[in-house]
This record gives structure tokens, sequence and C-alpha cells, in this order.
């Protein structure tokens, strides 16, 4: 992962009302292996962060100039610390206006990963942890938490610069239970949410089980389809990258590549070429499931229909060809 640019500041600020202190560096962190670990370990954990909104830039105003200085950045009208200094002081302005916010160490990377450019900004946090020294003794230190990363942007700046019409091309960690907390940091990038990665994925996989249905096909290919999807589906969501549709049409038919693809292009589900992977709504089609008063049930959601049947009118489950398990258990009840 070739590091063009990497930086911190860091904003000392309470959730008390206090003032928040910006501590500025002046110059960009020299390249090493601490750096290249850092950059891969945030990504792993930004990339396993479920529920991510998508979107691209407002227009650039006073409100929103972040994309601004970022164009400037990239035309080389300005360094790269000039670009973070104006960018990190206007998130501490931000976070004086939040009361809920806190301060932290913001990082800034302009990295290369594969044959895309990214750039990627952080609020990271230290905490307390216990070591062992060399002479065996255990000793105290501080050392990043990045479980703890809550408030984080990435921006795929070729698709950025060579998309004019994505909607996507920014992804950022969004507040679970609808908290607000993260708002400001959304607001600090200049982002509008262009892209429900969840009602997408949902679309996705409506147009997948519409595709198996009009196929006919028999239960062990149905299977192997759902494996192949959720595979290829769940790999890109662990990496961050995008679903694309040719792709997948490729994976679940090697004899007929684009069959899926023009399935939903002949369907008109409203899905673009490629769209964002929700990881929580992929593991929800991947089983169904439910627990209430010592009853627990799970099966895989492509048995609903074949060996599993389901009557709403009077809310009946009907489970046919029983694990032999579950059977000698139910058996030895019986007697």
């Amino acid at each position: 992962m070739p590091i063009h640019h990497c930086i911190l500041h860091f904003i000392d600020k309470k959730p008390d009302g206090s003032p928040a202190i910006l501590h500025r560096r002046e110059a960009e962190l020299a390249q090493s292996e601490a750096i290249e670990y850092l950059l891969a370990d945030l990504n792993d954990s930004y990339n396993a962060k479920p529920g991510k909104g998508w979107g691209y830039f407002q227009e650039e105003s006073q409100t929103y100039p972040f994309k601004g200085w970022l164009e400037a950045y990239l035309a080389q009208s300005q360094d790269f610390p000039a670009f973070t200094t104006q960018a990190v002081q206007h998130l501490q302005a931000l976070m004086e206006q939040s009361n809920l916010a806190t301060g932290g160490h913001v990082l800034f990377a302009h990295y290369l990963q594969g044959m895309t450019e990214y750039l990627i900004t952080a609020l990271l946090h230290q905490t307390q942890g216990i070591g062992i020294s060399e002479s065996l003794e255990l000793v105290t230190g501080e050392h990043l938490d990045l479980s703890q990363l809550h408030l984080a942007a990435r921006i795929n700046l070729s698709e950025w610069q060579n998309n004019a019409q994505s909607k996507q091309y920014i992804s950022f960690i969004k507040g679970r239970n609808g908290r607000k907390v993260s708002d400001y940091f959304r607001d600090f990038i200049g982002c509008q949410e262009g892209v429900d990665a969840p009602t997408e994925t949902q679309t996705l996989l409506k147009a997948f089980s519409d595709y198996v249905d009009s196929s006919d096909l028999p239960e062990q290919q149905v299977r192997e389809k759902t494996e192949a999807l959720m595979d290829y589906a769940s790999t890109q969501a662990r990496l961050g990258q995008p679903i694309s549709l040719e792709e997948l049409s490729e994976v679940l038919d090697e004899e007929q590549p684009r069959g899926f693809y023009q399935h939903i292009r002949n369907s008109d589900y409203g899905l673009a070429p490629e769209i964002p992977a929700d990881k929580r709504t992929l593991s929800q089609f991947r089983r169904i499931s439910g627990r209430a008063d010592g009853l627990s049930i799970s099966f895989e959601a492509h048995l609903l229909g074949s060996q599993v049947e389901y009557d709403d009118s009077r809310e009946v489950l009907i489970i046919r060809q029983l694990p032999s398990q579950l059977r000698e258990q139910l058996k030895k009840r019986k007697s």
C-alpha cells in the first residue's frame, strides 16, 4: 500500500463545554513501517464497521469548504500539511458547536491501494495498556485503540475525479441507533448521503431471489449460487469494496456470465453498476432466526419454501426433514 502523505494533529476537547485546543503538526510523518501497519489496521477496522453511509460532496460553500481545499491540494496549489491544517481547524470549529463531541488525534492519509487513490481521515483515541518489558516486568503505556473507531470517512479519489455521475465515492461511519453524535463529522467532510447501502443490498438480494425462482433450478444449484453470492458480497464488504453487478454475474454462472446481469437490467431494479455491500443485510439474508420464551429457531434463508413453509394466517411454521439429532431427542421425549 504505497502511502503518498500522512499526518496527525491533536484536538484536545472534552464534552463539558470547555474550549477545544488544537495541537497542530507542522510537517507530515516520515515513511515508516509503523505508518504502514497503522493504515493497514485502520482500513481493516474501518471495513469491518457495519452500517456505513455512502455519498458524495455537497456543493462547495462556507458551510462545506472541505471539497475546495482538497481540490487545491490535488491540483498542487498547496501542500498536504497546509491542506490538513485548514481541514483540522474547520473540524475544531465544528467540535466547538457539538456538545457531545470529544477530541482526539486526527489522522489524514493519502494512499494508493491497487490502482485506486484514497484519502482517509479518522478521529483516533489512545487507551492504557499493559505490556511486558525485556526484564519481564509488567509495564503500562498508551496505544491507539482502533476497536473504538467511531468517526472516520474515506474518499475514493479516483472515482470522484473520473466518474462525475457517482453518488458513492465517499463512505463514512454512521452513528448507531439514530444517534446524531457523528453528524458533525459528516458535515466536516461536506458529504451528502447518496446511496442507502441496506436498501441497495436488499434490492440486490430480491433480484437474486427472483432470478433463481425464474430459472427453476434444482435445490442443490440454488444452494451453490446462494453461497457464491454470499462469498463474493461478504468478501467485497470485508475489503471495503463495492459489489460489481457484472463481476457477481460472472461468479454466479461461468457458462452464462451475463445471465444475472441481464436479468437485473431487463427487470429494471434501479441498481447502479456498482453498489455498496451492507454486512448486516447480508447476514440476515444468509439465515432466518428468532428467539422468544425459550424457543429458538434458525435456518438458512434458501430453505424457506422447500424444507420450511410458513403459514401467515395461522402463524404456523412447517419443517420437513428434521435433523437426525433433533428427531432422536423428540422420540426420547415422546417415549
